[in-house]
């Protein structure tokens, strides 16, 4: 296949660039581009230059950098387990996340921005392992069909209990919010999480994408290359639990970017993860900014949920690949 990396990062930073300058101007009230170019540049303290510098642009970093994210790590797991349905929701990571922050929000164990950011990460590292451990134990596990069985079972039990914690505390919408995801209460501290801790792993992940293209090849051709399998595995998945726990606290279990994002990506491009990766984190954003978009103006000023967005495009595409693999 042509390489066509330079055409898709060309046309993925000019949609990216176009989205997030709708993002800014579109909203229950619309922002002339004058005044956009103004409260970026020339801030002033007006109606409009806070409503940019402390509503709209903070929103729209969060969503670009939780899009980009969200895909890499699907991408990453694709790669590692050799899986094509791999993506954190679906085998259970970020539910993991959900139900830490549900328990955060009805007891006095953690709280607040910083509260929520640990206890996603405990709840991503648990599951997270365990589906490492689960795909490690032997190949048969590496399965399609067992993952898909561990990794829904774990979704089930970690929402159920998110559920029944949320329903003890009373604290039912929060979780309906954190279950469907959306960038409501997004700002600059949530902003400078998901740069600070999610840029510095997904750096550090890219750093593996050489050696997850030969993992993806299988573990008898990467062990032959000179790759240690398990130990690449692990690394990827620590990286990709924070990641996840921060992307987690920032907006909820927002779900299916890491599933179809990569696909798309891959049918375009090849299986190169060297350049898989830093597309799928393109086109990721710009799905997740033009889902968030949809979310405010549908229904505006009301607000859907983006998992709503992200789950039409994303479960045809998980039925398809599905249904494929069992022919």
């Amino acid at each position: 296949m042509k390489d066509k990396s330079w055409i898709l990062t060309a046309a993925g930073t000019l949609l990216l660039f176009v989205g997030i300058i709708a993002s800014i101007h579109i909203g229950a009230k619309k922002i002339p581009l004058s005044d956009i170019y103004h409260g970026l540049f020339h801030y002033e303290g007006t109606l409009h230059d806070q409503l940019i510098r402390n509503v709209r642009l903070p929103r729209t970093v969060c969503a670009v950098l939780a899009g980009g994210m969200l895909a890499m790590t699907g991408t990453m797991m694709q790669g590692v387990l050799r899986n094509p349905v791999a993506e954190p929701t679906v085998l259970g990571v970020t539910q993991g996340a959900t139900l830490a922050v549900s328990i955060s929000s009805v007891s006095a164990l953690a709280g607040g921005v910083y509260g929520n950011f640990f206890m996603a990460l405990a709840g991503a590292a648990i599951s997270g392992g365990m589906i490492l451990l689960f795909t490690m134990k032997s190949a048969a596990n590496q399965s399609i069909s067992r993952i898909l069985l561990a990794g829904t079972a774990l979704s089930t039990f970690f929402l159920s209990l998110a559920t029944v914690a949320a329903l003890l505390g009373n604290r039912s919408q929060e979780l309906a919010f954190w279950v469907a995801g959306g960038f409501r209460q997004a700002g600059w501290i949530q902003a400078a999480f998901l740069f600070a801790v999610g840029g510095s792993f997904s750096i550090l992940a890219l750093s593996l994408s050489g050696k997850i293209n030969l993992i993806s090849l299988g573990d008898e051709a990467a062990t032959g290359l000179g790759v240690a399998p398990e130990k690449v595995k692990r690394k990827t998945v620590l990286c990709i639990i924070p990641i996840c726990a921060v992307c987690v606290a920032a907006a909820g279990n927002i779900g299916f970017v890491g599933l179809f994002v990569p696909h798309i990506i891959r049918k375009l491009n090849g299986n190169d993860y060297r350049k898989l990766m830093p597309l799928s984190f393109l086109y990721g954003s710009v799905i997740l900014v033009l889902a968030d978009i949809a979310a405010r103006t549908i229904l505006a000023p009301y607000e859907l949920p983006i998992g709503l967005f992200t789950a039409c495009i994303g479960v045809p595409v998980f039925l398809w690949l599905v249904r494929k693999e069992k022919k």
